[in-house]
């Protein structure tokens, strides 16, 4: 029925030169796609890794003079890997402290917390 309105709106101003405002116009639907985003990483140099591990160094210290702050727990060698190629890439700026957060929170729903100290963290110490 919207169609036949604003169809019938762009007859009439084509006829009498009128233009149609531009609050009539049928609004577009965003593209959704069921897609995984593609996470990029790009891998650290000696020297940025060299760096990357005195502030790591400096945010786990912190963490310990924090009571409110809980250790995550990261019991397998690929959950160990994903945190700190998580960490790098903040710490790199590949991703935003937002970004960081909420791939953090992907995994560790209830861990908002510590997810938000590490990221004020690596803005401290880097």
């Amino acid at each position: 029925m919207t169609k036949k309105i604003v169809s019938s709106l762009a007859l009439a101003s084509m006829i009498t030169g009128c233009s149609i405002p531009s609050t009539l116009s049928m609004p577009r639907m965003p593209h959704i796609t069921k897609e995984k985003p593609t996470i990029t990483y790009e891998k650290p140099t000696p020297q940025k890794q060299e760096a990357f591990n005195k502030a790591m160094s400096q945010v786990a210290l912190s963490t310990k003079e924090d009571p409110r702050y809980k250790k995550l727990a990261l019991d397998t060698p690929e959950k160990k890997t994903w945190f700190k190629n998580l960490m790098y890439r903040l710490w790199d700026r590949q991703i935003t402290r937002e970004q960081f957060v909420h791939e953090g929170l992907q995994k560790y729903p209830d861990r908002a917390y510590e997810f938000n100290y590490i990221a004020n963290g690596f803005q401290k110490y880097s």
